[in-house]
């Protein structure tokens, strides 16, 4: 096993883990850029369809927790699927982003549990 990928486990929400691959990651200074892509495998709500993968959403960008003094954006494509029988193209509900920032769900709640000190 590659022991990137357990570094990565660790770090990143498992949401990201299961369901996307990290497809490149970039440093420029104090920041770190980590590109994710949503894997081909067709999702279990749309198992008793039959679509195939039709490419990708345009690409969120969204902040995560620091790690050793860096800044960390999460890249993230998702996919879209396409119904072969009806051609209706479907995507998966994903909670990525918390609302109202451009953050994860768990760096916005630990924002701000600190913020109540």
């Amino acid at each position: 096993m590659d022991p990137y990928i357990d570094l990565v486990k660790i770090l990143l929400p498992e949401l990201l883990i299961t369901h996307f691959d990290l497809t490149r990651h970039q440093t420029e200074g104090d920041l770190l850029h980590l590109y994710f892509e949503e894997k081909p495998d067709i999702p279990k709500e749309f198992s008793s369809n039959l679509v195939i993968a039709h490419w990708f959403h345009k690409e969120i960008t969204i902040q995560d927790f620091p790690v050793c003094g860096k800044k960390v954006f999460l890249h993230i494509k998702r996919r879209r699927w396409l119904g072969k029988q009806d051609k209706k193209v479907m995507q998966r509900d994903w909670n990525l982003v918390a609302q109202g920032t451009r953050m994860t769900v768990e760096f916005a709640a630990f924002l701000k549990v600190l913020s109540q000190y």
